[in-house]
């Protein structure tokens, strides 16, 4: 038997989350940027920050404003409560959100070895999927999305000749193998980093930028309630949502 000291356990890697919020949201209307809208008499930028910062895994959250608006953004978040376990970055960002995603990245200091991707319109997202999310990439994941099963069936067309003209279709997916992704994404950062760095298409989310590195992204369960505010009634569906919350949670 050895009298040899057992190796200290290692430390648990250290997450933050980066929040592109520097878009102006025009499917909501003309107004304040999509992330400046006010849901439940706060603005949608602050709830999800507020929904980052709930998990105690997360120690920094990265907002990154729209390229003219970071003192703007800052002082706004310093106008509202967040929790005194979290610190939290501004930075300005980019024209694109894979530019303000790098942006993001760019700011994180040392010793972050998970990083978050999450929408700013998606300011309801629940801690226990933020857990998830953070618990696989933890268990050796390079990448990971919430997803949920699709209620509707799909279908492939071939794109209208014009605006308005009718679509054929020429597919219908089998739906059990599609899924909705949600965020926050989580990631090893070095893999995120690597994406970013290499990756120069257009895409809609970071983990599709992963996947072109050939890495395998997985999937947990998202939740109904993390949905993207994008329309006029999402906002209408979140305003329910919150006031519901806040009932049960007697606030």
């Amino acid at each position: 038997m050895s009298d040899d000291p057992l190796p200290p356990p290692s430390p648990t890697p250290r997450t933050a989350a980066v929040i592109p919020a520097a878009g102006r949201g025009v499917r909501l209307g003309p107004g304040a940027p999509k992330a400046l809208r006010v849901l439940g008499g706060t603005p949608m930028l602050v709830h999800a920050v507020r929904a980052m910062a709930a998990s105690r895994a997360v120690s920094l959250v990265v907002v990154v404003a729209p390229p003219d608006g970071a003192a703007e953004v800052k002082t706004l978040l310093d106008a509202h409560a967040l929790p005194d376990r979290t610190d939290f970055l501004v930075v300005p960002g980019g024209e694109t959100r894979q530019e303000s995603v790098k942006l993001g990245l760019d700011a994180l200091p040392p010793g972050y070895d998970i990083v978050l991707v999450h929408d700013a319109a998606r300011p309801l997202v629940p801690v226990d999927t933020v857990d998830a999310v953070i618990e696989a990439v933890r268990d050796g994941a390079g990448a990971v999305v919430p997803a949920l099963p699709l209620a509707d069936t799909v279908k492939q067309v071939e794109p209208a000749a014009a605006p308005g003209d009718p679509e054929p279709v020429v597919a219908t997916p089998d739906r059990s193998l599609l899924r909705a992704v949600q965020t926050p994404q989580g990631f090893d950062r070095a893999t995120l980093v690597r994406a970013h760095g290499t990756v120069t298409d257009d895409v809609t989310d970071d983990a599709s930028m992963v996947e072109q590195l050939g890495v395998t992204v997985v999937t947990v369960p998202g939740h109904e309630e993390a949905f993207k505010v994008t329309r006029p009634l999402d906002l209408v569906l979140a305003e329910a949502v919150l006031a519901r919350r806040r009932l049960n949670d007697g606030f």
